[in-house]
């Protein structure tokens, strides 16, 4: 993994919301699975903008 793509990963999860960070660790499933959902969305979208063309 390049340093540019690991440091926008570690951005967005430094960035993350509480409440991401509260279900992440829940027991119950479907909290858990909405706060990785809701992750990833973030992730993705940190990477598509940084795939961008710069004008």
């Amino acid at each position: 993994m390049s340093d540019t793509l690991q440091s926008a990963i570690a951005s967005v999860i430094a960035r993350a919301p509480e409440w991401i960070r509260q279900e992440l660790a829940s027991k119950d499933h479907a909290m858990r699975e909405r706060a990785e959902e809701a992750l990833a969305a973030m992730i993705a979208g940190t990477l598509g903008e940084a795939s961008e063309p710069k004008n």
